[in-house]
């Protein structure tokens, strides 16, 4: 991934999108610090369409008898 500064970004901006497009996705900063990350659409739609974990649990057809019974005593210790 290519890491480029805001300033720097802005002035190839035309660039930037088209490598974006053939899949060299950029990082830009700001200060140092990582504030965008610019990707192709394809890259794109790939990520957004990744369920999220709740929604794999939710689409597993688990039903509450399939699930271990939970203890009720806590994980760990109270830190105090």
């Amino acid at each position: 991934m290519r890491r480029i500064q805001l300033r720097d970004a802005k002035a190839t901006l035309s660039a930037l999108v088209e490598g974006a497009a053939h899949g060299e996705a950029a990082l830009i900063t700001r200060r140092g610090q990582p504030r965008a990350v610019l990707l192709g659409v394809a890259e794109w739609e790939r990520l957004r369409s990744v369920p999220s974990f709740g929604r794999l649990l939710c689409s597993s057809g688990l039903e509450d008898a399939d699930l271990a019974p939970r203890s009720p005593s806590p994980a760990r210790p109270p830190p105090f």
